[in-house]
């Protein structure tokens, strides 16, 4: 799937995910309640888990929040990756926890000696480390020397960082440079690419908001991945983490990069005599959690809505008074604007196959 080759790295194993390696490219989420407070963030792992996630990652500031993580962990359905800074012993609990994937900056942790200790306790426990660097927390001599957050700034301080684990015999390692700057990210990624062959983790740092992070995250990601950088991702949103989950999947969709339902749509224009948003929207949600590969068309008039409709496996081209449900290029039925969402439904459900469409309730089903 996708048609840029990825780059081969090495593989590292977080729990049951592989990452690296050839191995899918996997979406990563974080939650955003206190790690502290256990039952918030076990209730915010589950719903991680429920759009897809496949590895969540949790801060841990403190010795309490690394004390809950472990009582996290245990009724995880995902890998867990703790999010260590400043203090090395909270790695060694986190460690001792259960946690299967660190994210530390080996140089705010302390002396070698407590990298040492760090990467020992990792290595026992068959964890890898994720090296994270990002424009807003770089070194000050590296910042100064390159006159700011350049690519060459991130990408000689995510060696440098990584070359510390290496000097302890660590060698599982994953490593990110993020800015919120789509093509100093982008540069960054290629200069670590022609240097090493670790896996990369990769993103947008910082994106924003709505829809302005939603497209710069979108921006920043189908570049790296059109050049087959990434072995893993996530969406930096000030949103909720579900949001970042979901938008992650459907990059990836886009990219040709996970198997799952393609939509084709039109705009509409004025020349749509029907509510064709509101039918685009409910098989939206109907093939929202559908891992097999379907195209769908949605179209809204006469003037491309037939021949797109053909071209897809299921298919609706409404026109004056109805619409035409198409499978396979063919016309099945023809209904009245009423039975548009209620009929396509259906077809897409035959098409797929018992099983194929998750069972719940999704917007749409009653009409």
């Amino acid at each position: 799937m996708g048609g840029t080759a990825r780059r081969k790295t090495r593989a590292v194993r977080a729990g049951g995910l592989l990452i690296g390696g050839g191995a899918p490219v996997s979406v990563q989420g974080m939650t955003k309640t206190d790690t502290r407070d256990v039952a918030a963030t076990t209730r915010a792992v589950a719903e991680l888990a429920a759009a897809r996630c496949q590895l969540a990652r949790l801060a841990v500031p403190d010795a309490e929040a690394a004390a809950a993580f472990g009582r996290i962990r245990r009724g995880s359905p995902l890998p867990l990756c703790a999010d260590i800074h400043f203090d090395y012993r909270l790695a060694l609990a986190a460690i001792a926890a259960g946690a299967d994937k660190l994210r530390i900056n080996p140089g705010n942790i302390g002396s070698a000696a407590r990298v040492r200790e760090v990467a020992a306790a990792a290595r026992g426990r068959g964890i890898p480390i994720r090296v994270g660097v990002n424009a807003g927390s770089l070194p000050a001599e590296v910042r100064r020397r390159h006159g700011g957050p350049t690519a060459a700034a991130l990408s000689e301080a995510a060696l440098s960082e990584v070359a510390v684990l290496e000097a302890a015999g660590f060698d599982d390692i994953v490593i990110s440079v993020k800015a919120h700057d789509v093509f100093v990210t982008l540069d960054a990624y290629r200069l670590l690419a022609a240097a090493c062959d670790r896996p990369f983790h990769v993103g947008i740092t910082e994106a924003g908001p709505g829809r302005c992070g939603l497209v710069r995250s979108a921006a920043g990601l189908a570049l790296l991945l059109a050049e087959g950088l990434g072995d893993t991702l996530r969406v930096s949103l000030t949103a909720p983490a579900v949001e970042e989950v979901l938008a992650g999947r459907d990059i990836l969709r886009c990219l040709g990069l996970l198997a799952g339902a393609v939509i084709v749509s039109c705009p509409t224009c004025g020349r749509c005599q029907v509510d064709l948003v509101r039918v685009a929207e409910a098989v939206a949600e109907h093939l929202a959690d559908v891992e097999r590969p379907i195209k769908v068309a949605v179209m809204g008039c006469q003037v491309n809505g037939p021949g797109e409709a053909k071209d897809a496996d299921v298919g609706l081209a409404a026109g004056p008074g109805g619409a035409a449900v198409f499978r396979k290029g063919r016309v099945v039925r023809r209904v009245a604007p009423e039975e548009m969402v209620a009929a396509l439904l259906a077809e897409i459900t035959a098409f797929l196959g018992p099983g194929a469409v998750p069972r719940r309730k999704r917007e749409g089903q009653k009409e």
